[in-house]
């Protein structure tokens, strides 16, 4: 049974960096897109980046230039390289792939 299981999360200053981890298990990482999304509290989940097997990336407007998504087939790992965060950034992100959810890692963007 595939699983993914999200990492890296924190507490960060505004301005600061932070690198989320999503491994997966199961023999079929690299086969699928896969996406990061995030939910703060009171909102509603929203899609952040998605990265497909190519390695072609997408992301969403508020993220552009300052979020990278990245995937590393050999170790069927997903990254969000997450620069100039802002409060806002705060939120629970999760990975996704193939109709699966991670169980979320907790970013909080706060002098």
């Amino acid at each position: 049974q595939v699983q993914l299981v999200e990492s890296g999360g924190g507490l960060v200053q505004p301005g600061g960096s932070l690198t989320l981890s999503c491994a997966a298990s199961g023999n079929s990482f690299s086969v699928f897109p896969m996406a990061w999304y995030r939910q703060a509290p009171g909102k509603q989940r929203e899609w952040v980046a998605t990265i497909t097997p190519a390695k072609a990336t997408r992301y969403a407007e508020f993220v552009k230039g300052r979020f990278t998504i990245s995937r590393d087939n050999a170790k069927s790992t997903l990254y969000l390289q997450m620069n100039s965060l802002k409060p806002d950034d705060t939120a629970v992100y999760y990975c996704f792939s193939n109709n699966l959810w991670g169980q979320g890692t907790q970013v909080t963007v706060s002098s």
